[in-house]
């Protein structure tokens, strides 16, 4: 595995799990086993995908049958709107520690760049000099929104976790925030198979090339931009091909084909669109 060193020294792998919409039971539990036996270490959720615990208990056997050591593993999770707050955050930070198992998180996000996040960042800042939280960031944040955070507090975000995928590729976002010191971390690379992503005969001539799947042409592109990645299957075979990424490069010319394809929009929804972030508003998590 290789590993991205963070601005606090942290060291976050490029490579790593996630269990968005894994939601049926016991399949998340199952699926964090599986990633860490196929070679996973980082590993991403949050509290509105509901399956904290569930995370929580595939770590904790995990650990308990020798498969890995905690310190091994980078565990990520995140803090929802309805909890960024003055009065909310602390007790968020606490409830997914709780859920997870965990004495610390290595990784914590502000999920998305609404309510109070000034207020949630302090609560933050406090969980992280204590060492609750070995480091901390946010999700979804757009230029002018991190650099806003960063600038009026005492600790900027150390990782800013967005889409970037072969159609939004954040190619002048991403810049910025490497420039700026923060670490961008992808979520969706395949787009949920939006756009035929999974057909297309630009990434298939690519593939074709290496012997490699489009899956694992779009993670060798966006890893090989210095941006970590996250990917989700229940698979273990496909597990084991998304970590198989790393023995070979894409020439400049391949990048520049895949820069080609780039939409400049999100795949699923904008964030600046006042009805999704009324929809985000109304949102509650029941723990």
């Amino acid at each position: 595995m290789e590993y991205k060193v963070l601005e606090n020294g942290s060291k976050m792998p490029l490579l790593g799990f996630g269990v968005f919409q894994v939601k049926e039971k016991g399949a998340a539990k199952k699926g964090v086993i599986n990633a860490i036996k196929a070679g996973y270490r980082l590993i991403d959720t949050a509290a509105s995908y509901g399956n904290e615990e569930e995370v929580g208990e595939g770590i904790e056997l995990a650990i308990s049958s020798g498969l890995v050591k905690r310190e091994e593993l980078f565990i990520t999770s995140k803090m929802w709107v309805s909890d960024v707050s003055r009065e909310h955050a602390e007790k968020a930070i606490q409830g997914s520690l709780k859920r997870l198992k965990l004495d610390y998180l290595d990784l914590y996000l502000i999920h998305q760049p609404y309510n109070d996040v000034f207020a949630a960042w302090r609560a933050m800042e406090k969980a992280y000099q204590v060492g609750q939280l070995k480091a901390i960031g946010v999700s979804n944040f757009s230029i002018d929104q991190l650099t806003n955070l960063a600038e009026f507090n005492k600790i900027k975000p150390m990782v800013n976790q967005i889409e970037v995928n072969p159609f939004e590729q954040q190619n002048l976002a991403a810049k910025y925030f490497d420039d700026y010191g923060v670490q961008v971390e992808a979520w969706a690379p395949f787009a949920e198979g939006r756009n035929n992503l999974f057909s297309n005969k630009t990434l298939q001539k690519i593939a074709d090339k290496y012997d490699k799947s489009i899956a694992q042409i779009v993670l060798r592109w966006i890893s090989q931009r210095g941006i970590v990645v996250l990917s989700k299957t229940t698979k273990p075979d496909r597990m084991e091909q998304n970590l198989n990424v790393l023995n070979f490069f894409l020439s400049e010319d391949e990048m520049n084909t895949i820069t080609s394809l780039d939409m400049q929009t999100s795949q699923f929804f904008d964030h600046k669109d006042p009805e999704v972030i009324k929809w985000m508003a109304t949102r509650r998590i029941d723990y």
